[in-house]
Formats: structure tokens, sequence, C-alpha cells
């Protein structure tokens, strides 16, 4: 059964962040909310966990997860970022954007796509995410958590937190609560592991990307 933590959106309580970070680097799982939706997580330098959060999203290893980072500067230690993706980053973030990129060393085999050498990785504008990210001082996997109703559709907004908190109690080992409702909307991915930047993924961010770069 997970442990429920009950963090203050704008300020979250030190203490219990590092009773979650703590654990996270023991191989903990977790469902946390971010500003787009809610997500299962991990501490990408545990491979215990990642394996786990691979088996609860039924993904195999050829799939790369996307991680949150807490700054460009950070990013910059993951991926290779050239300069044109490094200009249009810089205004993005922090915010709903997934960035596609080339890796660094640092990155894990099980996280990468294996024949590309890409992942995915974000900037969250979002005060929970980020205090964990300090406080762990490693990235966060963050794969997006979905319940689906018998009719196969996602649950209404109005029951959709709890629903998914039931869902997931016996799965992970925590479970975040910052009393907001969970995002609907997932991020927009762009992909700059080429010479030209392109949309992979229309999604929460997308009309405000629109009015400042034109992509292929």
């Amino acid at each position: 059964m997970a442990t429920i933590y009950e963090l203050n959106p704008d300020n979250p309580q030190q203490r219990d962040i590092e009773q979650i970070t703590q654990a996270l680097k023991k191989g903990a799982i977790m469902l946390y909310p971010t500003d787009t939706v809610y997500a299962i997580g991990c501490d990408m330098n545990v491979k215990s966990a990642v394996e786990k959060v691979r088996m609860l999203k039924r993904l195999s290893n050829d799939k790369p997860l996307t991680f949150l980072c807490s700054s460009l500067s950070k990013i910059s230690e993951y991926a290779v970022v050239s300069d044109e993706a490094y200009r249009i980053m810089k205004r993005l973030i922090p915010g709903p954007y997934t960035f596609l990129l080339p890796t660094t060393k640092l990155v894990p085999k099980l996280v990468m796509s294996p024949k590309r050498k890409t992942t995915g990785i974000r900037v969250p504008d979002q005060n929970v995410c980020q205090a964990l990210l300090e406080s762990l001082d490693n990235p966060i996997i963050s794969t997006s958590a979905h319940v689906i109703d018998e009719d196969g559709d996602s649950p209404s907004l109005e029951w959709e937190k709890a629903r998914l908190f039931d869902e997931f109690e016996k799965q992970v080992d925590i479970i975040i609560d910052d009393y907001t409702d969970p995002g609907v909307q997932v991020s927009t991915i762009i992909d700059f592991s080429t010479n030209n930047p392109s949309i992979v993924r229309q999604g929460l961010g997308w009309e405000e990307l629109q009015q400042w770069f034109s992509f292929t």
C-alpha cells in the first residue's frame, strides 16, 4: 500500500520532500502531479526502479522514457543541445514541453531510445516537481498515468484523481497529493535530434508555441 503525502502546492513541506527523495534513492516508485498530467516516476539513476516503471506501464526497452530536469543547465548535462535548440528551449522553460535530444553518457541505456540514442526531457513549471528535483539532485522519470473506464474513455476530471489513487495505490510506493486537479493535456513534444526541429506531438502549450516559432 502506497504512502500518501499531502503537499502544499505553493510551498511543499521540506521534511516531506526529503522523506520522498530518500525513498526514491532507495528505489521507490511514485505517482505524482506535474504541470501537465499525473505521472509515474522514480530516480532515473536507480535501475531497479526504472525497470519497475517499465513493467508497470508495460513499456518495452526500445521505448524511451521521458525524464524531468530542474533547469536548462541540467538538461545540458544529459543531452547534446545545439545553439538553435538552446535558443528555443530557453524561451519555453519551464513549461509543458518535452524536448527530444541526443543523449550524453549520463543517461542510462534503459531510459534512452536504443536505436536513435535520444531521450525526452522536460523542465516542469510545477513547485512540487521542482522541490523534488532540487532535493534529489537527479533527474526524475516522468511517464503519464492514465485510468481508462469500462467504455475505453478517460474518466471525467471530477473523478480522475480519486480513480488514479485507487488504481495505483497498490502498484506504487508513494502517492503525492498537492490538492490540485490532475491535468488532462499531455505535453507538446519538440524533436531537436536532427538539424530541422519538428513537432512530434501537439499538446499543452501548442498554441503559444505557434505564435513564436515555425517548425517543419
